[in-house]
């Protein structure tokens, strides 16, 4: 007997929460093989691609992938990895260490102390979070990203830690609680979780905050960051740019000391 829990747009294939699969010596293969077969026809179809499955909370891709041989009283997670076009995944890789970046909308389930949270259950991953209004673009997020690794590289982090050296250049400051005041997540609607690591820890992070997740766009309001920077529309036209104002972002964040 193998029990299936389904997450997020998952759970439309069976109108349930979870499935129990009265059969053993399965592969997943053969276990999502199955479920399309005995899927009810008013459902929405899958066709077994594009999916996180874990096994006993491990990460399939850390074991056989979908050659991965389950057992009696096995507990299989299986998570769309885009769903509804809403949870499409930005990742990306800084002198090659996976980056992964979570948009979420802060509700009553997100305390004060998520972040903590987050931190103390992936201790392998470095995690930082900050308002939505202070990341401009996926290549914004980038160029700070390369710089805060860059820096740990050299030991020249403006801080001991690389997450805060992150949110000091995100918020162009080298004062740690200026930076948590104006760019923290108690305050904001919603947020953006910065986290760095392996794949098999960002797989099971993006498990964790599948629930709150939306759409990963960019900062729209550009005035927020044009005000709190206190850049001008001259700052701006006086740059010879395709992308002015993430330059003069990047550039402040490069000279902090």
């Amino acid at each position: 007997m193998i029990t299936v829990n389904f997450t997020g747009g998952a759970k439309k294939w069976f109108n349930l929460p979870r499935l129990i699969v009265d059969q053993n010596n399965l592969t997943i293969q053969q276990l999502l093989e199955h479920l399309i077969e005995v899927k009810p026809k008013n459902t929405i179809d899958f066709d077994g691609k594009n999916l996180l499955i874990a096994v006993n909370g491990v990460d399939s891709s850390a074991l056989g992938g979908f050659e991965t041989k389950l057992r009696s009283n096995d507990t299989v997670n299986i998570i769309p990895i885009i769903h509804g076009g809403l949870q499409q995944r930005v990742q990306f890789k800084i002198s090659n260490q996976p980056v992964e970046l979570f948009k979420l909308k802060k509700n009553k389930n997100i305390s004060n102390f998520f972040l903590d949270s987050l931190r103390s259950n992936f201790p392998e991953l470095v995690i930082q979070a900050v308002s939505s209004d202070f990341i401009l673009s996926e290549e914004h997020i980038k160029k700070i990203l390369s710089l805060s690794i860059l820096a740990k590289k050299h030991n020249t982090l403006l801080s001991k830690k690389l997450e805060t050296d992150i949110l000091l250049r995100l918020a162009g400051t080298t004062q740690i609680s200026d930076a948590i005041k104006n760019l923290g997540i108690t305050d904001s609607k919603y947020f953006f979780v910065i986290a760095i690591g392996t794949n098999l820890f960002l797989n099971r992070l993006y498990q964790k905050v599948f629930s709150n997740l939306v759409k990963p766009s960019f900062n729209r309001n550009l005035h927020v960051l044009e005000a709190y920077f206190k850049i001008s529309k001259k700052n701006l036209i006086a740059i010879n740019s395709k992308t002015p104002l993430e330059d003069l972002l990047v550039e402040k964040a490069s000279i902090l000391i």
